[in-house]
């Protein structure tokens, strides 16, 4: 089920579930084979106040009605980090409300986890699911609020389309945990 109405805005529940298909949108555009990409969430009416240059150049100006909260994608993460070490260096500064990622990975169905062969190391494994038949590539957005909230929004690249985005707040709970813990610092 999909929170997206076609050709239009998002018609989502909550802010945060807002901010994550416009991240997913935004990444969207941007084609496959991607690298991860990181936003900081900023409350967008605080954004306005405290940095009207930067609310114009987001095109978040006085006028108009603008998503509760404004994803600011951060500078590129470095290539060959891994993404677990490169979110422990992460710091906020307090005026970030929460963080979103969006990370590709292939991912194989429940069906296939009894196919797989033992003893492989972390290199091994990632080609043995490359060459499965049944593996599907899947973009992942997941973003975090301060306050604990969380969402996902899973797109998978042979249905790419909004019609076709899952969102729900326990998709990636792993990388959930990991994006709440720059928080803790």
């Amino acid at each position: 089920m999909s929170n997206v109405s076609p050709g239009g805005p998002p018609m989502a529940a909550s802010p945060l579930t807002r901010a994550v298909l416009e991240i997913d949108e935004y990444t969207s555009g941007l084609g496959w084979d991607q690298p991860a990409r990181l936003f900081a969430l900023v409350d967008t009416a605080q954004l306005r106040a405290q940095e009207p240059g930067l609310a114009a150049q987001l095109g978040l100006g006085d006028g108009g009605a603008a998503a509760p909260l404004t994803p600011v994608e951060q500078d590129e993460i470095p290539s060959g980090t891994p993404l677990d070490e490169f979110l422990g260096t992460i710091a906020w500064p307090d005026a970030v409300a929460g963080c979103a990622l969006t990370v590709e990975r292939l991912m194989l169905p429940p069906s296939a986890e009894t196919s797989v062969p033992e003893g492989l190391d972390e290199a091994s494994l990632a080609a043995w699911v490359a060459a499965h038949p049944d593996r599907q590539e899947v973009r992942m957005t997941v973003a975090v609020l301060r306050d604990g909230a969380r969402e996902s929004a899973l797109r998978l690249r042979e249905k790419d389309s909004a019609t076709e985005v899952l969102t729900g707040g326990d998709l990636v709970p792993g990388l959930a945990e990991a994006l709440s813990a720059t928080f803790e610092a």
